[in-house]
């Protein structure tokens, strides 16, 4: 049972990368989820987290309107779309998922996860 993020990588500025993350052991039908990220000398933070039936959304301010979060639940995966990406977005990726937490979706995105993947590096080059 893990989860497992990939598609991190090198990118100038103003450019856009897709993270992908995949479940396995599980289904992630249902299942809260959530991309964050913890840049060098600073504390992990919730960048997008999703309701398990899609519905609510939370974004930090720092990426709104230029992430996106979505499912593929017949592939079992989720997907940070980031576009516009800026230095500031240098940090390592992680997703999470948690099944009917019964809690509201800005508080999951406060790390209320359970389950945890491997993250992935983003490096946004100026």
């Amino acid at each position: 049972v893990q989860l497992q993020a990939s598609g991190g990588g090198q990118v100038q500025a103003g450019g856009s990368l897709r993270l992908s993350c995949t479940a396995s052991g599980f289904s992630l039908d249902y299942y809260d989820i959530g991309w964050f990220r913890q840049a060098p000398g600073k504390a992990r933070e919730g960048v997008l987290c999703m309701s398990g039936d899609d519905e609510h959304t939370y974004s930090a301010d720092s990426v709104k309107d230029r992430f996106t979060i979505s499912r593929d639940n017949a592939k079992n995966m989720v997907y940070l779309q980031m576009n516009n990406l800026k230095a500031e977005d240098t940090a390592v990726y992680y997703c999470a998922a948690e099944i009917a937490p019964q809690l509201p979706i800005d508080t999951m995105c406060r790390g209320a996860f359970k389950r945890w993947g491997q993250g992935t590096l983003v490096t946004v080059s100026s």
